[in-house]
């Protein structure tokens, strides 16, 4: 039995472009935050794995040597157990754990996959699992946990993010290739809505309605392709779906358009304007084109532009949940005039991803 406490943690993150983008198998670019979830474990003689979480006032208990069995809908500690289970090392004892955290939950700063990337690395870490430092693999053991477990409808943003660290760059068509930058830019201030949302329910009417949208276009366009075709040629042709479908599948190819301008500007010395400029457009987007703004978020977001911010957006499928503002120079006065707003605000940095603390 290993003879020292076990401690890991996992950031949250922010998507800069390419919001609905993911589970489209179109391209992101995001960033991890220091916002991070931090999970502690203390070897125990009994196989047990005890997991306090007092932020949620829960208490789980798995025995990894039994079969597992889900016990509530989203069981996702008990997933993440039985997806590194599958492969093989087994736990050389149990562990009393204790996970604490500073991401928001519920508020799309990817709360649940910062808890799953944590919990898989600590469990990853006690089995010896020789892959446990390759980012990549465990964000895919994330996402098998997370979404394929469950058959939901998320994509792998915040698994390689959460994973990753810093600012990444996905390409989200199957295999999924995560490119990992030195990017670091200041200046992004957080805010939680404190709306209460439902993210796969909004994630999930927004697939069906683009997705069905697509094979209108692939039947009406021969060569249709979401990733490459210009959204010019194919325009007037949304116009033929039902308006809530063709608004949606209009605002995804610009958002897809928006996330290729965005990187190519983030490889220069860019204006710190023209990054705000393109978080504008894209939030625009995501309200006018998807819908998944809200009044006390635009409050929010008008506060933060009279306060000095260059750019804001929604952040994570919306609904609710957070926005966060780009204002270089400028973050702790748009940090309070969010606050005024009703908002829950934080200065956030670029950080690095799962790492062993202990």
């Amino acid at each position: 039995m290993p003879d020292r406490k076990l401690v890991v943690s996992a950031p949250g993150r922010i998507c800069l472009f390419g919001e609905h983008q993911d589970f489209l198998g179109l391209n992101v670019v995001a960033a991890a935050i220091d916002l991070r979830i931090r999970i502690e474990g203390t070897p125990k003689d009994s196989p047990e794995l005890v997991m306090d979480m007092p932020d949620i006032d829960d208490l789980e208990v798995i025995d990894p040597s039994q079969k597992i069995t889900y016990v509530k809908r989203r069981d996702y500690l008990r997933s993440a157990v039985k997806v590194v289970k599958r492969r093989g090392w087994p736990l050389p004892c149990g562990f009393s754990c204790r996970m604490t955290s500073r991401v928001p939950i519920n508020a799309g700063v990817a709360s649940s996959s910062a808890m799953i990337i944590a919990w898989i690395r600590f469990l990853m870490e006690a089995t010896g699992d020789p892959e446990r430092h390759d980012p990549r693999v465990v964000a895919a053991l994330g996402h098998q946990a997370e979404v394929l477990e469950f058959s939901e409808p998320g994509g792998m943003m915040d698994h390689f993010s959460t994973a990753i660290g810093g600012t990444v760059y996905i390409d989200c068509s199957p295999p999924y290739i995560a490119h990992g930058t030195d990017i670091r830019i200041e200046g992004f201030v957080l805010s939680n809505s404190l709306e209460t949302k439902e993210t796969t329910t909004v994630l999930g009417n927004s697939k069906q309605d683009v997705l069905g949208g697509v094979d209108y276009l692939i039947e009406h366009y021969p060569g249709f392709n979401l990733h490459t075709t210009p959204r010019e040629e194919v325009w007037n042709l949304c116009g033929g779906l039902p308006e809530h479908m063709g608004r949606k599948v209009r605002a995804n190819l610009i958002n897809r358009d928006l996330c290729e301008e965005a990187r190519a500007l983030l490889q220069t010395d860019f204006a710190p304007r023209d990054l705000g400029r393109l978080l504008d457009a894209h939030h625009e987007q995501l309200r006018d084109g998807l819908g998944v703004s809200t009044s006390k978020i635009e409050g929010m977001i008008r506060a933060a532009k009279d306060a000095g911010a260059l750019g804001c957006k929604i952040n994570g499928s919306g609904g609710g949940g957070c926005m966060f503002a780009y204002a270089p120079g400028r973050e702790k006065e748009v940090a309070a005039a969010m606050d005024r707003a009703g908002g829950q605000s934080f200065i956030v940095h670029f950080d690095e991803g799962v790492r062993v603390e202990s």
